[in-house]
């Protein structure tokens, strides 16, 4: 994307990998706590890299970004996970300019989401460019394109029923325990972690199991008492976890830790429990399956769960496409000005120089020369001179190209480099 003077880098790619070919283990090892994601934007930074998105979910591991080579992209990555190139390689993928720019219009509107219609995507995209302005690694392209993707998010969803009914995963997991646990709401349930899926899950278990026998634990306690408060739960120290696994029928874990937080060694108990890991990485070990009684299910399993809500939401997938193809029609449009910006540019500060040249002149040569009203009169010349020539190069039936250089060669204009 050299041509449209947005980055000293040659392109924009998207390097990353998704549930569509990792699986939640491999996912894994390529997730970014925030201050991974950090330490990626400061290294880019360093290297010279002026635009960059870097983006993690349970679901998808991103970074979109210009540099000269996607492996620029995939080193920082790999150098700030556990995962190596060559597992990268196994299930990533890469785009280019307006592949990626495709690429990142359909993940940001959930026609990429692992359960359709879920836009929980958005606030994460939000999120990922505010830490790339704090960073000072967010340029105008990269503002532009997000802020056109946030747009056409918002317009799918109040515009479209693609997000109508209640399917995510906290909900999804809530339904599993529906079909799979008998008299549910006489059961003891244990959520361990209140982060926002973790939240989630807990409003659709009060919401849909009628079930008052929920017990919350969360690292930091006084995050779970006040979903507690709300809802008149209990909740226990991390101390008890321990204790409170023997007592439980159900075992919701939404901890966000880097290794499992639980694993056979915490579980006494002889009775069925089914636990569900919500959690990417993987926060429940695979070793709890070594107990007859214990029945362990993760997220990717709860995401394939489909039922006639994800059905009809398929059918309206032409409609959010139409929308996402307008909003990316503006932000095309907006990158073609771009290459001419430099341009413009150019031919204004040549004539300033003429005008500039030609009030020196005059002020010598004209004992009442008015300066002040010949410099406002020349400038307004100038704006009107400089916005023809750029309603002409806009023009779809001019050929930008052409136009670019005649204008560059009859004023012998000298360009800045980006």
């Amino acid at each position: 994307m050299k041509d449209y003077h947005i980055s000293k880098n040659n392109s924009f790619y998207t390097i990353g990998l998704s549930y569509l070919k990792a699986d939640a283990e491999v996912r894994g090892k390529f997730s970014l706590n925030d201050a991974a994601m950090e330490n990626i934007l400061v290294e880019a930074k360093k290297l010279g890299i002026d635009g960059l998105l870097v983006t993690s979910t349970c679901n998808r591991t991103e970074l979109n970004g210009f540099a000269q080579h996607p492996f620029q992209l995939i080193k920082l990555l790999c150098d700030n996970t556990s995962g190596s190139v060559e597992e990268f390689q196994e299930v990533a993928y890469i785009y280019k300019n307006n592949d990626a720019i495709n690429h990142l219009f359909r993940v940001g509107t959930g026609l990429d989401s692992q359960i359709l219609g879920d836009f929980e995507i958005i606030s994460q995209l939000r999120a990922s460019f505010n830490r790339s302005k704090k960073y000072g690694i967010a340029n105008p392209f990269v503002e532009r394109l997000c802020n056109s993707v946030i747009q056409a998010s918002k317009r799918i969803k109040n515009e479209t029923e693609i997000s109508s009914g209640a399917t995510s995963v906290s909900f999804a997991s809530v339904r599993y325990i529906m079909e799979n646990v008998a008299d549910i709401s006489a059961k003891n349930i244990l959520l361990f972690g209140t982060g926002k899926i973790g939240r989630n899950t807990c409003e659709n278990l009060i919401k849909h199991t009628k079930n008052t026998h929920i017990t919350l634990i969360n690292r930091t306690k006084d995050k779970a008492e006040k979903i507690a408060g709300k809802f008149h739960l209990v909740v226990k120290d991390y101390g008890d976890l321990q204790t409170e696994i023997r007592s439980t029928d159900v075992l919701i874990v939404a901890t966000g830790a880097q290794s499992p937080t639980i694993s056979k060694e915490l579980i006494h108990t002889k009775k069925p429990l089914l636990i569900l890991d919500l959690s990417i990485p993987k926060n429940v070990s695979d070793n709890v399956e070594d107990f007859d009684n214990v029945t362990l299910v993760h997220l990717d399993q709860l995401s394939r769960i489909t039922d006639d809500t994800l059905e009809r939401r398929k059918q309206f997938i032409p409609e959010a496409e139409i929308i996402i193809d307008e909003v990316k029609g503006d932000f095309i449009q907006w990158l073609e000005t771009r290459k001419f910006a430099p341009v413009i540019k150019a031919l204004k500060k040549k004539l300033k120089t003429m005008k500039d040249e030609e009030m020196d002149y005059q002020s010598k040569k004209l004992s009442d020369f008015n300066e002040q009203q010949a410099d406002v009169i020349s400038n307004r010349i100038i704006q009107k001179i400089t916005k023809q020539f750029a309603n002409h190069l806009k023009d779809d039936n001019v050929d930008s190209d052409t136009s670019l250089e005649l204008i560059q060669k009859v004023f012998q204009l000298e360009l800045d480099t980006p």
